[in-house]
């Protein structure tokens, strides 16, 4: 790959979940999307100004040289022209954070975090902090607007947890393409991943491919990010390796690291609006199966669905395999199915076998097995007899 075609692939843009969670607000919450305006308002950036200079030291490029270089440098390979004001907070937690004004950069530091960087880990620092800047300027501030709505969202006390799961992958994310931006005005992965680790530890020397080492080893036993505003550092370093590479599962690997396999315990708003997309089609799919559904039956989907059609997609079962939903979501299809089985107690038999058929393409027969002696008090004999009966017509 030459020196072109690798810029073009390491071009800084926003992660498609920041783009699927735009779309879906402007379809819809259309209200929600036009409510929301971004910035802030004159006497808002006054007192902002005032707090800051009250509560912080105010770096100056005289006292400060070294700073304000890398500054300049991060901001010119990111493309961002704008008056900057960078201050130190007397927290002694080491760390840094962008303050969003419209048209304006400020950047904050806590700690001895200026100390402790290199030249070029103080360009990736500039970097991380600058592309938040870069992103809620894109798209004519679209996604500032989007973390906006999710920032009112949360401060009610009422806060669905959709809503809260939603804004917690929204940063996830986010921190992503920020470390993205890191690597640009570094121009390398390591200077970004020291920053990491030193803000991690607080050390003041640290081996980045060391790290890396350590990061695959963690990733072998796999499992979703459990961070809340922040991903665990060793899945950023990974990512952000992943993507200077121009890895191609670049995109699955994100989705299995950040989010995981749908959870029905877990929905992010758009995971609310796909689970019910699969449940129409997993409908769809038994009744089909069924062959010649009851009224029964038709009546028990239609009460979840007035809308349902006799034409309604049926369900590739590859969207609901053991990499895409959790048990617990698995254990939710099972329980469709045992409600169309009850449905009518004259096709109960031919619904359950299907439901066996349709457990074992999912790879999820210990679960039914286990509901069907939880929930409907199956004895271990009856269960094991459907599940072979269902092999043998499969």
């Amino acid at each position: 790959m030459d020196a072109t075609s690798q810029q073009s692939a390491r071009a800084l843009e926003p992660l498609a979940y920041h783009i699927a969670l735009q779309d879906h607000l402007r379809e819809h919450e259309p209200q929600v999307w036009d409510k929301v305006a971004g910035g802030m308002d004159e006497a808002e950036l006054a007192e902002l100004r005032d707090t800051m200079l009250r509560n912080t030291y105010r770096l100056e490029e005289a006292g400060h040289p070294q700073v304000f270089a890398a500054l300049r440098t991060a901001m010119e390979r990111l493309g961002i022209e704008a008056p900057a004001t960078l201050y130190q907070a007397n927290d002694g937690t080491m760390n840094a954070s962008l303050i969003y004004v419209p048209g304006e950069v400020h950047l904050t530091f806590f700690g001895p975090i200026l100390e402790k960087l290199s030249e070029a880990e103080l360009l990736a620092l500039m970097g991380h902090e600058l592309s938040h800047y870069l992103l809620w300027q894109m798209d004519e501030g679209a996604h500032h607007r989007t973390s906006r709505i999710f920032d009112h969202a949360l401060s009610f006390p009422d806060a669905k947890p959709a809503h809260r799961e939603t804004a917690r992958l929204l940063s996830l994310y986010t921190e992503l393409f920020a470390d993205r931006g890191a690597a640009i005005a570094a121009q390398d992965t390591a200077p970004a991943i020291a920053v990491l680790v030193k803000t991690m530890t607080g050390l003041t020397s640290v081996d980045p491919e060391a790290y890396l080492r350590q990061a695959e080893e963690l990733e072998a036993k796999g499992g979703k990010s459990q961070g809340h505003s922040h991903p665990e550092v060793y899945l950023r370093a990974r990512a952000l390796k992943l993507w200077w590479e121009g890895d191609p599962q670049l995109e699955d690997w994100l989705e299995a690291r950040v989010q995981g396999p749908l959870s029905i315990e877990g929905l992010d708003l758009i995971g609310q609006y796909r689970l019910t997309a699969l449940t129409r089609g997993f409908l769809a799919r038994m009744l089909g199966e069924v062959e010649e559904g009851s009224d029964e039956i038709v009546t028990q989907v239609k009460a979840v669905f007035p809308d349902f059609a006799a034409d309604e997609e049926k369900l590739d079962l590859a969207k609901v395999s053991v990499e895409k939903i959790d048990d617990a979501t698995r254990d939710y299809f099972i329980a469709l199915m045992f409600d169309l089985a009850m449905a009518d107690s004259d096709a109960t038999d031919v619904v359950m076998l299907a439901a066996a058929k349709t457990a074992a393409a999912m790879g999820a027969t210990e679960r039914l097995t286990g509901s069907l002696r939880r929930d409907l008090k199956w004895t271990k004999a009856r269960a094991d007899k459907l599940v072979a009966q269902a092999a043998k017509a499969a």
